[in-house]
Order: C-alpha cells, then structure tokens, then sequence
C-alpha cells in the first residue's frame, strides 16, 4: 500500500499570493460608509431637536 495522500496533485498551492484577497474594499467603498455615517448622524440630531421643540411646547 502506498501513501494516503499520494492521489492529490500537489502542483496546485494551497495559498496562491496572486489571487485577490476578498476583504480589500475599495476606497469609494469606505468614502460611502462614512458619508452615510454622516447623513445618519446628523438625521438623529435633527430628529431630537424636533422632539425636544415638541417638548418645549407642550
């Protein structure tokens, strides 16, 4: 009986370095993410102030 693992094909690497990894994001990407970071921020405050003029009236 031969080895166990003698029937893979080893020529192929296990880790190629040319492949391209899929946890990049572009940096188009991350500029999205922050801007709409930005506009949410801001809609919160604004959705306060409202509620606390409300407030104020009653």
């Amino acid at each position: 009986m031969g080895p166990v693992n003698s029937g893979r094909n080893r020529s192929v690497p296990r880790f190629c370095s040319k492949r391209p990894s899929r946890n990049r994001t572009s940096l188009q990407e991350l500029t999205m993410a922050d801007l709409a970071f930005v506009v949410a921020t801001i809609a919160v405050f604004a959705l306060v102030a409202l509620v606390a003029k409300g407030v104020t009236k009653l």
